[in-house]
């Protein structure tokens, strides 16, 4: 019998160590924005169109959704408008709704900004079907071939060239099978003369 109040008691008091460390300080005036646990490469990835993200305004249903950034660079906000987040990354964009939604809105918002989709890479050249396909996190270059079908048989595995964003499309990279892929990239893999 002691041994089970001993236990409820621990248990009791590692509840409440945990409540009072969630809670927020109740003189808090600086906005909260919480970075999102899920990928977004390392915390350096920049949004571009096509990119799909999911704003959660804490407490205010109607702001939160999902939106994909239109092709220049924008989404259409509820009571913001029209909001340029192309080339931001995740956390900047939280920073910016709650520094507008603060502007007349909302007292103290909470935001958080969740990547939800990547724009899709490309895979052309010599491989059984090229195309353009969903971007995930970890690819790399072997596992984009092998979703363009494979290799053909007229394919060198050793002249695989990638184009990423900002670069030259007539600059190409030399790439490795095994070297990752980011969002937006070009693969090109070239004919074989054996």
């Amino acid at each position: 019998m002691h041994q089970i109040v001993r236990l409820v008691i621990i248990a009791f008091f590692i509840l409440s160590c945990c409540q009072s460390l969630a809670q927020v300080p109740a003189g808090a005036t600086k906005p909260t924005a919480l970075i999102s646990p899920s990928l977004d490469i390392a915390g350096s990835y920049k949004l571009r169109p096509a990119d799909a993200i999911d704003v959660q305004v804490f407490g205010e249903a109607d702001l939160s959704k999902e939106y994909t950034i239109s092709e220049n660079g924008t989404i259409s906000f509820p009571l913001l408008g029209t909001l340029k987040i192309a080339g931001l990354k995740a956390t900047q964009i939280e920073r910016l709704i709650i520094k507008k939604l603060r502007n007349g809105f909302l007292v103290n918002p909470r935001v958080n900004v969740t990547i939800r989709g990547y724009r899709p890479f490309f895979v052309s050249g010599e491989v059984q079907a090229p195309g353009s396909f969903k971007f995930e996190p970890g690819l790399t270059i072997r596992k984009a071939v092998t979703m363009a079908g494979g290799f053909t048989e007229r394919a060198s595995k050793s002249k695989i060239y990638i184009v990423s964003e900002g670069q030259s499309a007539s600059k190409p990279r030399r790439a490795k099978i095994d070297d990752p892929l980011r969002p937006g990239d070009v693969i090109t893999v070239e004919e074989s003369f054996f």
